[in-house]
Order: structure tokens, then sequence, then C-alpha cells
């Protein structure tokens, strides 16, 4: 009788647990709703993934998936606030609600994702970290690098896996540490370090900024997996569902071959069924993410789809000319791969 009494007791206490978690999903989004923007935590500028314009418009993969979130949540991709923020910065500002997500070159780890009261919600670009050098250096691989100055920004992933990468093949290295990406960059073309480490999407971007960007290379290696993408805050599961999705969306446009130019027509004529789910031309699928039936053809025709983000970004169309590589879709040999929408 006594096991019987502290069964119940323990269901119920369960039961009340699982009431106060449902009690706070969807305080995010009524938030947003509220005040009518998304409050998107960025990079402090990196081009390629969130960088301001001329005219302070900020642009990148990580601000175009906030956009996405705002096409879909509100119908309008610019109503989104940004805020810079320093690698140091950005998992406070996520944790203590000053931001709705935080969309700035993350990796992915279990300690971030288990361990912080944050949650992952995918992954936007798959990356590795690597190595720029002067090419007078005369250096044509990472393994020569023994006895080499390094500046590497403080709080990223970086510091570990180079620590791990010089020790595992018996090299030496002297570590600078800086706030900055910007300033990790300048004091390497300032002659303060040998050799500018971070992920190499981040090197390619660096690289653009420098004085002489020709007089500089990113060596072959990539000594580490750096899966970058938004995070949200753990226990609100609509909001999450919502970030994660919008990123699946344009995932989901590029390989059914929806774009910004015909979503409005193929949301009224396909007869693909996929692309008519999607699009909320057949069943009441953006209710399930309470989200209005054209989610994503807001997102699409406003933001794009995965593929006209990259290329504008980082691809072809942008100064970086980043090839697609691991972060081709599934089909294509690459890595990326949504869920459908069903």
């Amino acid at each position: 009788m006594k096991m019987v009494k502290t069964t119940l007791a323990m269901l119920t206490a369960a039961a009340v647990l699982g009431a106060a978690g449902m009690a706070h999903a969807g305080a995010t989004l009524d938030a947003v709703k509220k005040k009518g923007f998304v409050q998107c935590g960025v990079s402090d500028g990196l081009p390629g993934f969130s960088v301001p314009d001329a005219k302070g418009n900020y642009q990148g993969i990580d601000v175009d998936i906030c956009r996405g979130v705002a096409a879909a949540v509100l119908g309008d991709a610019s109503k989104v606030k940004y805020s810079p923020l320093t690698a140091k910065e950005r998992f406070t500002a996520i944790q203590s609600g000053e931001v709705d997500v935080l969309s700035r070159n993350t990796t992915w780890t279990s300690s971030r994702d288990g361990g912080m009261g944050l949650v992952f919600t995918g992954v936007t670009y798959y990356d590795g970290i690597g190595f720029l050098v002067n090419k007078k250096l005369g250096v044509a691989s990472a393994k020569e690098l023994d006895g080499a100055t390094i500046c590497i920004q403080a709080g990223t992933t970086t510091e570990l896996n180079v620590s791990d990468y010089f020790r595992s093949n018996g090299l030496k290295y002297t570590p600078i540490t800086f706030d900055t990406s910007d300033e990790s960059a300048k004091s390497l073309e300032a002659g303060r370090c040998d050799v500018l480490t971070s992920d190499q999407s981040q090197l390619y971007a660096q690289r653009i900024k420098l004085g002489a960007p020709d007089d500089w290379v990113v060596l072959p290696e990539v000594i580490s997996k750096e899966p970058l993408g938004p995070l949200v805050r753990r226990g609100d599961e609509d909001w999450m569902a919502i970030v994660k999705w919008t990123l699946f969306a344009m995932l989901n446009a590029e390989e059914l071959g929806v774009d910004s130019k015909n979503v409005e027509a193929l949301a009224k004529e396909t007869k693909n069924p996929d692309v008519a789910r999607m699009l909320g031309a057949d069943g009441e699928y953006g209710k399930d993410l309470k989200l209005p039936k054209d989610w994503v053809v807001q997102i699409v025709k406003q933001v794009g789809n995965y593929g006209e983000v990259f290329e504008r970004n980082i691809g072809k169309g942008s100064e970086l000319k980043i090839e697609r590589g691991l972060n081709a879709l599934w089909n294509k040999g690459g890595l990326h791969y949504a869920p459908p929408v069903r």
C-alpha cells in the first residue's frame, strides 16, 4: 500500500511539473507577437554571416535565419532588431532573455546543448577550424606551424581544438587571445602573430577585410567539426519548433525547386503534393506550429530558399565565393537534409 501511495505521489508531482512546463511553452512567441519584432543576437561583424551594410542594414546567413523567423511569425522579414554580440557575451544574452534567438555562427556541442539551459535548433552551416597565414611565411600545411604564434578569439571552441591538434601532432605554439574576431585579424596583419585560427568561414570573411587579401592564404587542413546553428532557451518548445522549421522550410524549398521568384505562383497552381503541403495549398500544417497557413510562402518570398541565402551571402554571388561543399543538399553530395512538411 505504501508503494502504491509513493507511486501516486510521484505521478502527481510529474503531472504538476509537466503542467508547469506546458504553461511556459509559447512564452517567447507570445512576447514576439506583442512587441512586433524578433530580437536577434548576431556577431559583432562577420561578413557573410552578420554584418551591417553602409546604411546599417544587417546582412548574412545568420541574419537571414532571423528574417525568416520574422516572416513566418509576423509576415514581415524586416521586423527584426539586432544585438551585436562578442563570443563572450552571446550565451548570457540568450540565457537572460535579452535576445529571442541567438543566430551567431555558434558551434553545436554537447555542453552548450545540454548544460547551459539552451538548445540548438539545427545546422545552418557545416564548418571546421582552419588557419590563415601570409604567403610570405612559406607555409603550405598546418603541420609546418611548429613554434608559431597564433591569434585566437577568446570564448570559442577554437582554443581547445587548436590545443588538441598541436598536442596530438607534437607541435608547440604560443596563443594570443582577443575578445573579437576583428581584433584577432588586425593583430595578424600587424605582425603580432604568425597565424590566425578560427572557423574556415570566418577566415575567408576576415581575409577580405585585410589590406591586401591576395597576400593571405587559408591552409588546407580542417582540424575539427564545427556545425554552426541558432540557439533558443530550453523549455519553450513552441518557439524552438518555429526557429527549427524556419531553416527546414528554406532547405525543403530549395530541394523542391521553390524560390523567391516562383513561390507565389506555385502556391496557387502546383500539382506536386509535397509543394502543395509545404506552401499551404493542401492542409493546415502551419496550425501545428502556431503559424499562418502561408508561413513558408512568406519565408521564401521575402528571404529566399537556402540556396538563395547561401549564394548571395557567402557563395558565388558574394565576395567570399565559398563553394557549397558539405553545405550542399543531401541529394547533391552535401549534408543538408530537412524533414518534410507533412
